[in-house]
C-alpha cells in the first residue's frame, strides 16, 4: 500500500473515531458501519441463495436411482475442495473464535466453505446454508473491523453483527436473528455480549431488506400452519408435554451424531473419501423417501399439505435424524437447525395423529421448537423465529416448549463450544 493510501486511512479512521457535531441523538457514526455491514451481508446471502437455487433446481432433475450418484459424486466434490483449498471448520469453529479469539473470524477459508456447502446443500443434503452465511458475513464483519483498527468488544461486536446479518437474511426474522448470533455464543445460561445487541439489531435490519429486495423471501411466513387460537388454559401442559417428546428426538439426535461422528473418525482417510461415502449413504436414504432429501425449507410445507400416513411419517422422521447426522459426521458443510426444524414438524404430525384431538399448529411448533432449543441451546431466538416463520402469533406456548428443551438438554453441549474455556 502506497504511503499516501496509509495517510489517507489514517486520517480517515481519526475521523470516524471523532463524535459527531452537532448531534443531539443517539445517532453516530457507528451506525453507518453497522449498516453498511447489513447491506453486504444482505448482498452475500442473496448472491449465495440466487446460485444455491439455481444448483438445486438443475441437480433435482436427477431423481430416482440417480440421486445416488449425484450425491456421491457431489460429496467427493466438496471433500476435494475441503482437502485442497482449506478446511473452513463447523459452527463449533465460529464459537470458539468469537468467545475465545478475542472474536476474529478468519476469512482465508470462505471461498471453501461457500463452494462445498453449495455442492453439499444443493445436491440434496439434510444441511441449510445458514451456518455458511453465519461464517461469511461474520469473517466480513472480522475484517472490516481489522481495517477500521477496532480491537476487543468493539471488534467482536462487529463480526456478531456480521453472523446476525447473514442468519437474518436466511430466515428473514431481524428480531430472531440478532439475538440467535448472541444466544449461540451463551455460556451458563447467560448472553455474555450485551455490547452487540444494538449493531447486530442494525446490520440484522439493513440484511433483511437488501434480502427481501433481491429474494422476496421473509416477507410473510413461509411455513402453512392452520391459524391458532388460544383458547384452553391446558395448552401451557400441551406445550410442555410436546416439548418433552422434542426434547427426546433432540437426545436421539445428539446421540446419532456421535455414533457417526465416531464411526467416521476411525476411517483414517483424507476427508474427500468421507464425504464421498457420505454421499452414497446420503443418496439412498433420498432414493427410498425422496422427501428427506435437501433441508426441509420447502419439504416443511410437504409435509403439512399433504395427507401422509402415521406409519410412513415415522419412517420419515428416522430417516431424516440418520440423514441430518451422517450429513454433519462425515464432513459435508451446512447448517442443521432448519433440518431439525422439519425432524420437529415431523413429530407435531405424528402426534396430531395419534391423538388428533389435540391442535396441530400447537402440537408442530412446539416440537419444532424443543428440538433446536435442546441441540442449539438458543430458547429466545428459537421462539422468536418460529413465530416470524410460521405466522403463529402466541409467542408464550412456544416458549414454555423452548425452554423445556433448552433445560432438559444434556448437560454436555452439543455445540462443545459452549463450554467454558476451563472446561474444554
Amino acid at each position: 500500500m502506497k504511503i499516501k493510501t496509509k495517510r489517507k486511512l489514517i486520517t480517515y479512521l481519526d475521523v470516524l473515531d471523532k463524535p459527531l457535531r452537532f448531534n443531539p441523538f443517539v445517532f453516530s457514526r457507528n451506525f453507518f458501519l453497522w449498516a453498511i455491514l447489513g447491506i453486504a451481508g444482505g448482498l452475500i446471502a442473496g448472491v449465495y441463495w440466487i446460485i444455491l437455487e439455481m444448483l438445486m433446481h438443475g441437480l433435482a432433475l436427477f431423481d430416482g436411482w440417480q440421486v445416488i450418484p449425484t450425491m456421491a459424486f457431489a460429496g467427493l466434490l466438496a471433500g476435494l475442495i475441503i482437502h485442497f483449498i482449506g478446511d473452513p471448520g463447523e459452527i463449533q469453529l465460529i464459537v470458539n473464535n468469537i468467545r475465545f479469539n478475542k472474536g476474529k473470524l478468519d476469512p482465508k477459508n470462505n471461498l471453501s466453505m461457500v463452494l462445498s456447502s453449495l455442492l453439499c446443500v444443493g445436491s440434496g443434503g439434510s444441511l441449510g446454508p445458514e451456518a455458511p452465511l453465519v461464517q461469511v458475513t461474520g469473517s466480513t464483519g472480522s475484517w472490516l473491523g481489522k481495517m477500521l483498527r477496532l480491537k476487543g468488544e468493539e471488534l467482536r461486536s462487529l463480526s456478531i453483527a456480521g453472523m446476525a446479518s447473514g442468519f437474518t437474511a436466511l430466515f428473514g426474522a431481524p428480531l430472531g436473528g440478532s439475538l440467535f448470533s448472541l444466544e449461540i455464543l451463551h455460556h451458563k445460561h447467560a448472553v455474555q455480549y450485551y455490547k452487540a445487541i444494538i449493531p447486530a439489531f442494525v446490520a440484522s435490519s439493513f440484511s433483511y431488506i437488501i434480502f427481501a429486495l433481491i429474494i422476496h423471501l421473509g416477507l410473510g411466513p413461509i411455513w402453512d400452519l392452520p391459524s391458532y387460537i388460544m383458547e384452553d388454559k391446558f395448552d401451557f401442559a400441551y406445550a410442555v408435554i410436546f416439548g418433552v417428546a422434542g426434547t427426546f428426538l433432540g437426545w436421539l439426535f445428539i446421540f446419532c451424531t456421535r455414533f457417526f461422528k465416531s464411526a467416521f473418525y476411525r476411517l483414517k482417510f483424507p476427508i474427500y473419501y468421507k464425504t464421498f461415502l457420505g454421499g452414497i449413504i446420503l443418496g439412498v436414504i433420498a432414493f427410498y423417501f425422496p422427501i428427506t432429501r435437501y433441508f426441509g425449507h420447502h419439504e416443511i410445507n410437504d409435509l403439512l399439505l399433504n395427507d401422509l400416513s402415521l406409519e410412513f411419517l415415522t419412517a420419515v422422521l428416522i430417516m431424516k435424524i440418520l440423514a441430518i447426522s451422517i450429513t454433519v459426521t462425515s464432513g459435508w458443510r451446512g447448517g442443521f437447525i432448519i433440518p431439525l426444524f422439519f425432524v420437529g414438524a415431523t413429530l407435531g404430525l405424528i402426534i396430531h395423529q395419534l391423538f388428533p384431538t389435540t391442535n396441530l399448529s400447537l402440537a408442530v411448533i412446539t416440537c419444532m421448537a424443543a428440538i433446536n432449543a435442546c441441540v442449539t441451546r438458543t430458547p429466545m431466538s428459537t421462539t422468536i423465529l418460529l413465530a416470524t416463520l410460521t405466522g403463529f402469533g402466541y409467542f408464550i406456548p412456544i416458549l414454555f416448549a423452548s425452554l423445556t428443551g433448552y433445560f432438559l438438554a444434556p448437560r454436555i453441549p452439543f455445540i462443545s463450544s459452549q463450554m467454558g474455556e476451563d472446561n474444554k
